[in-house]
């Protein structure tokens, strides 16, 4: 069973840049591919970033070029590096795991809310 938890999340001006981490509990970290999500009020959750145990990266059209997933295998945290915020960015954003056999994501976490002002 692995726990995660959110922070980092706040209310910026548009344009500005946010980091929001993911702490994973346990010894498991390093064998879990970890992804963010988004929700937005009314809206359906949705695909942010994703990066493998190896590093490789994968992003939603709407932040490619804007966000950036990275993690620390060391520090059992995976962050997302958020510039250029535009108010459609606001949402819950939430990191979920995947191990390396699944295809879905088993764990996650309850999610940080970013809020942009428009």
């Amino acid at each position: 069973q692995m726990q995660l938890k959110e922070s980092g999340g706040g209310l910026v001006q548009p344009g500005d840049s946010l980091r929001v981490s993911c702490i994973a509990s346990g010894n498991m970290f390093k064998s879990y591919a970890m992804g963010w999500y988004r929700q937005a009020p009314g809206k359906q959750r949705e695909f942010v970033a994703s990066i493998s145990t190896g590093g490789r990266t994968n992003y939603a059209d709407l932040v490619k070029g804007r966000f950036t997933i990275s993690r620390d295998n060391d520090a059992n945290t995976v962050y997302l590096q958020m510039t250029s915020l535009k108010p459609e960015d606001a949402a819950v954003y939430s990191c979920a795991a995947r191990s390396r056999s699944s295809t879905r994501y088993a764990y996650w976490g309850q999610g940080t809310q970013v809020a942009v002002a428009s």
